[in-house]
């Protein structure tokens, strides 16, 4: 609210330095536009300042303005502060993302516009997206819904017909749509979602998560992403609860605890902090911020689960190493990340992906298990 929106220009800056150096003309992306518009949604919630409501307005408003195309329907993927149109492309991880802080924007401030928008998206998601043959979703399209040859997510992710990554957010995104829209068609699609992670994207082997498929599910990578391991493990735990599907929760009990059992083991550091990836037999020795917030959940998960100990106090130490590195005590809001010495990053603080939806969405998930436990 202080920083990254501008009131004079009445939008958000899409680039600031770890020094706090902004840059009014960069881009703006769909993902870090939605992703601001859910966390002051779900901050809304629980705690009802009405300057949460300004800003989730706003960012609404934005979307709507700037990234909706009213001839086609759904968002682009990034726009210019002054909304004239960037990257057409359509982009299902940015519309997942919409449809995820839509139905959080009517959780909490019962907006019947936000959800019949969203009631659009997940329609052309499901006429658009869905492979009818071999299941699952592919990543993009051009902008009026036809096949694009570039289907990548961002410069570093292989050119796949399907991600896990898109997956992951769709189920999210249908996780949450399904709290405010009853349907049973949405009930389907979450629940295909969770056995696509079962008997495709999740190696039983390993416990890790395979990322690059192609249309018949082919696997093209061998990276392991020890933040996307752990960050899957809630969400999918969380899908079936909501669900409400007892046959799936003792089958998707058992898959998560391994996968954490394994990530306990490989891919936390001595200090706490959760490393970012590992290729091959390379270790990535950096600590981004969403594996940090992902670990402090997916941890307390594990011990709600389990009643292990073991990985409540994995949960602490997460939560020690983010207070003592990632939180910026100088100029606020949390670095990208730190290297294997805990010097910040020279990455912006603020950029397309960097937006404050995965640290908050950690405090108001941990605030909302614990109190749970507290009543």
């Amino acid at each position: 609210m202080n920083e990254v929106y501008d009131p004079v220009r009445k939008t958000f800056f899409g680039r600031i330095t770890n020094e706090n150096e902004k840059y009014g003309e960069t881009p703006l992306s769909a993902v870090f536009i939605t992703r601001i518009m859910w966390t002051f949604a779900a901050s809304y919630r629980i705690f009802p300042n009405v300057k949460y409501k300004k800003m989730a307005d706003e960012a609404f408003r934005i979307l709507l303005e700037n990234f909706w195309d009213n001839e086609n329907g759904g968002i682009y993927w990034s726009v210019l502060p002054n909304g004239k149109k960037l990257d057409t492309k359509k982009q299902f991880y940015a519309q997942a993302f919409f449809i995820y802080a839509l139905s959080e924007y009517y959780l909490a401030f019962q907006s019947e516009k936000a959800k019949q928008i969203a009631v659009s998206m997940f329609l052309l998601i499901e006429k658009y997206a869905w492979d009818i043959e071999f299941g699952g979703y592919v990543e993009a399209c051009t902008v009026n819904w036809s096949e694009i040859k570039d289907q990548r997510l961002s410069l570093r992710d292989l050119n796949v017909k399907k991600s896990m990554n898109t997956h992951l957010h769709l189920l999210e995104a249908y996780t949450n749509f399904y709290r405010v829209y009853k349907n049973q068609l949405v009930k389907k699609q979450l629940k295909n979602l969770v056995h696509i992670f079962l008997e495709r994207i999740i190696d039983r082997k390993t416990g890790h998560l395979n990322l690059y498929f192609d249309t018949d599910w082919k696997v093209h990578s061998g990276i392991v992403s020890y933040g996307h391991d752990i960050e899957y493990t809630w969400l999918l735990n969380k899908a079936v609860e909501v669900l409400g599907e007892k046959e799936l929760i003792g089958a998707v009990e058992s898959i998560v605890m391994k996968s954490a059992e394994i990530i306990a083991k490989e891919g936390v550091a001595k200090h706490g902090g959760l490393y970012y990836e590992k290729k091959g037999e390379k270790l990535m020795e950096q600590f981004h911020w969403w594996p940090q917030a992902e670990a402090v959940v997916g941890f307390f998960s594990a011990w709600q689960i389990s009643k292990n100990k073991n990985y409540l106090q994995l949960s602490l130490n997460g939560w020690e190493f983010i207070q003592q590195n990632i939180i910026d005590k100088k100029n606020a809001e949390w670095f990208l990340g730190v290297d294997k010495n805990l010097e910040p990053l020279h990455i912006d603080k603020i950029n397309e992906w960097k937006a404050p939806y995965h640290n908050s969405r950690m405090c108001l998930e941990m605030i909302c298990r614990i109190s749970s436990l507290v009543d």
